[in-house]
């Protein structure tokens, strides 16, 4: 019989050591403290614009280490109220997105996190902006937020849909 050098034994034993059982994303993290609705955006070519913006925290129950944690928010608009999807069309129209490479945890929480994107709703002078939120033509927005942590796959954490309100930075 043959025995294993150490250092075989030794290179086995820090392989298996380093793989552990995955984490399941959708039981372990949790949104909380979540608020958003629409930034002044300025005016861009003669009109006033709105765009969307959440802020939250992201809550682990686990003391396991979840670093690194990558966060990816699919902004969708909806259609407006009274509109109906035409059959095989899609409820919520894929409108923009933002990445978070690495979010880090202090303690089982994050810092709140602000986003916002860049595209947004305009409204023809002298239309003001908590007008633009009154329009006919408003589409509400969902904001979709998806974390992935090292080589796992893309897991929906939480969902949040706009509140139509101005808010200050």
């Amino acid at each position: 019989m043959r025995i294993a050098p150490p250092l075989l034994i030794l290179a086995l034993g820090l392989t298996t050591a380093g793989c552990s059982t995955p984490i399941d994303l959708k039981q372990a993290l949790q949104v909380v403290d979540i608020s958003g609705g629409y930034l002044d955006g300025g005016i861009v070519d003669g009109r006033n614009k709105i765009i969307p913006t959440i802020s939250f925290r992201v809550k682990k129950s686990t003391d396991r280490s979840i670093s690194p944690l990558s966060l990816n928010l699919s902004f969708r608009k909806l259609p407006p109220p009274g509109v109906t999807p035409a059959p095989g069309s899609p409820a919520e129209e894929e409108w923009d997105s933002v990445f978070a490479q690495s979010v880090t945890f202090d303690g089982n929480q994050t810092a709140l996190l602000t986003y916002k994107l860049n595209a947004g709703f305009t409204g023809d002078a002298p239309q003001s902006r908590a007008e633009i939120l009154k329009n006919s033509h408003f589409q509400d927005v969902r904001v979709h937020i998806f974390a992935k942590h090292s080589s796992s796959q893309w897991v929906e954490i939480g969902q949040h849909d706009l509140p139509r309100q101005l808010i200050t930075q």
